[in-house]
């Protein structure tokens, strides 16, 4: 079946494309690393959050949520059940590329940018002040992460959020569409490289004892980490290429020249 680009999506698929080849840039410039880092702790928090959240809706009891400065994170969870585990588990890499065909989707959809923006920035604060201080402090005899890490990830997460609902007050439209486009982009390949690297972690005969999502899946189910990480891999591409096919054909009620308002 052919598909044809609607013309209403033109402005948004050429603006999509501009932010991953910059995306794709920043990964092979020297020394660039150190731009991209708050998007970097800002991928993480999703994919933390999306443990989070989603262990918390399975009946789960979320002890804490920390961001490290290199960029990893850890959410400890005590699941309700063997079914919420593999919920739990599988919730960080899908969580991330589902959060990044959701961005896309609204902005396609006529969600304005700075409206995205804003929840984006609600969405880290609510995640730091539930998830990354208060479920620490109610869990502080059990807690198994060190106090510098919960700080860390306080402070980390109030800046983002705090830059995040600045950005939807003060940028132009078009800024808050090129801001959200980027930060969609940034998590779909993000995800995409990190289950590339948690493959050869679990590669056979890599040697790695690195515990990881699959890693844990393979605990719960007998089934080896590799097969799991190839799963997630094909749904999060089934995810983004109907996600990009939605954006790019669908008829969306944004006007062609929505993207270039001020």
């Amino acid at each position: 079946m052919k598909y044809k680009l609607a013309e209403d999506a033109r402005p948004q698929v050429t603006l999509l494309l501009i932010a991953t080849i910059i995306t794709i840039a920043l990964w092979f410039i020297p020394y660039m690393g150190i731009l991209v880092y708050p998007i970097r702790l800002f991928v993480t928090f999703i994919h933390e959050g999306g443990h989070a959240l989603v262990g918390a809706l399975t009946g789960g009891s979320v002890q804490s949520l920390t961001v490290a400065s290199d960029g990893s994170g850890l959410t400890y969870i005590m699941p309700s059940g063997w079914f919420a585990s593999l919920l739990f588990s599988s919730a960080g890499y899908l969580g991330t590329t589902f959060f990044g065909v959701l961005m896309l989707a609204l902005i396609r959809y006529r969600v304005s940018a700075k409206t995205v923006l804003l929840g984006c920035g609600i969405l880290i604060g609510a995640l730091t002040l539930i998830f990354g201080l208060i479920s620490p402090v109610f869990n502080f005899l059990s807690l198994q992460v060190g106090f510098s890490s919960v700080l860390f990830t306080i402070v980390t997460g109030s800046l983002l959020a705090a830059v995040l609902v600045a950005l939807s007050r003060f940028l132009s439209a078009r800024a808050a569409n090129f801001a959200v486009a980027f930060l969609a982009i940034q998590c779909l390949l993000n995800s995409l490289s990190d289950l590339k690297t948690l493959f050869f972690i679990n590669a056979p005969f890599s040697g790695s004892d690195i515990m990881n999502d699959a890693g844990n899946m393979a605990t719960a189910t007998a089934v080896p980490a590799l097969i799991w990480v190839v799963i997630w891999i094909g749904i999060s591409l089934f995810m983004i290429t109907i996600g990009i096919r939605l954006y790019a054909t669908g008829k969306g009620k944004a006007a062609a020249d929505s993207l270039f308002e001020d």
